[in-house]
């Protein structure tokens, strides 16, 4: 498996698929695989190597579901009562309908309250405006700041529709991990880091790297309209006003892989247990009924193109996972978990099997025409080696 992995990844750094990428394979023992190949930056000279830093952008979203999950363990949250009774701002959220002759938003209130449910399987009605052009136009007609700014109020758009009546992507684990806060009395970071990151031993996972993590992270690559890649600035906000539950950590696929390691184990690592088997069980299974994810259809070509995984085949989302229902072109099993970061870093967990798998590049835009192909050969090749 190692020989062919290692030659299917170099291959693709060769031919100019992606500047450079590293990849693990994860068993309930620990790591079988792993390599770096290529470059941190694009003619740097610098390798990047297992212990390469990314920004996992919405990787972010199982931790702080994690994390979300031990407080419901605890009784400090709850599932299905309205989110408002942690973060009463919510209460006040409107539905955006649509907008007047002159551009101005209509609205109405919802028809039910948000719940933490809501928030954790994106039915709570909030969205990306990458994925969602009435979000991007309410923003650039009222000036509301976008997420990119860091500010609370960043927090605070209209929903799309009533909450559980629809599957969309959006930012409901941002306000999940706002909830954390608020009962924990700790900031997303410092309660990921005593609570969860911190017990699995997770040294290079952040929300502000630490300079020994920024001497080993690669740059971030934008694939231009001619195909090549070119090395572009990671916006880097000073003072953020809040901690990013859905997509602001940075990480290694050393660091994720304990935490995949983790779940295969049923939420015990090395002899600490982090969650209950039971609470694993329920991230793991359909938490929106007779809902299914659906494409995300690009409203900002810069940041994603259009995207989805396993196109056709019905997905359902657990607990900050997507779920497949049926076995994917790839030798996943029905029942395994995946998601992804908007930088291009993705990840399974086939719990059935004892399997994971981590994929780390650092390109935009999401579902890059060459490295989401390399993905899906990478873990292919993986399930060809168990044949």
């Amino acid at each position: 498996m190692s020989e062919a992995i290692d030659e299917l990844l170099q291959s693709g750094v060769g031919r100019g698929d992606v500047p450079g990428v590293v990849a693990t394979v994860v068993g309930h023992d620990g790591i079988s695989y792993v390599g770096g190949f290529g470059e941190r930056k694009i003619g740097s000279g610098v390798a990047m190597t297992p212990d390469t830093v990314g920004l996992i952008a919405s990787m972010t979203k199982p931790i702080a579901g994690a994390a979300v999950m031990q407080l419901v363990e605890r009784g400090k949250l709850d599932l299905d009562a309205p989110a408002s009774a942690i973060c009463p701002e919510l209460a006040s959220t409107v539905v955006l309908e649509g907008f007047d002759p002159d551009a101005n938003p209509i609205t109405r209130p919802p028809k039910s309250p948000i719940t933490l449910r809501h928030l954790m399987t994106h039915t709570s009605g909030f969205v990306y405006p990458i994925w969602n052009s009435s979000l991007a136009r309410y923003l650039e007609v009222t000036g509301h700041p976008s997420l990119w700014t860091r500010l609370k109020t960043a927090l605070r758009t209209p929903i799309m529709f009533d909450p559980g009546t629809a599957w969309e992507y959006g930012t409901g684990i941002d306000w999940a991990g706002q909830m954390v806060e608020q009962v924990s009395g700790l900031t997303l970071g410092d309660y990921l880091a005593e609570h969860l990151t911190g017990p699995l031993e997770m040294t290079d996972t952040a929300f502000a790297p630490t300079p020994s993590m920024t001497e080993r992270a690669a740059s971030l690559h934008a694939r231009g309209v001619d195909g090549y890649l070119t090395p572009i600035q990671r916006p880097v906000i000073e003072e953020p006003e809040f901690e990013q539950g859905g997509s602001g950590l940075f990480s290694t696929m050393l660091d994720y892989s304990r935490f995949i390691q983790m779940i295969l184990n049923d939420g015990e690592l090395d002899g600490v247990r982090v969650l209950e088997a039971a609470t694993i069980e329920q991230m793991a299974t359909n938490n929106i009924g007779d809902l299914r994810v659906m494409p995300l259809n690009t409203a900002d070509l810069g940041s994603s193109n259009d995207a989805e995984f396993f196109p056709d085949d019905p997905k359902t989302w657990g607990l900050t996972f997507q779920i497949n229902e049926v076995p994917g072109h790839t030798g996943r099993p029905a029942g395994t978990l995946m998601w992804a970061g908007l930088s291009n870093c993705y990840f399974w967990i086939d719990r059935k099997n004892g399997i994971g798998g981590t994929y780390l590049t650092q390109i935009l835009p999401f579902a890059d025409v060459k490295s989401l192909p390399l993905f899906y050969e990478f873990e292919s090749a993986v399930y060809n080696a168990f044949d």
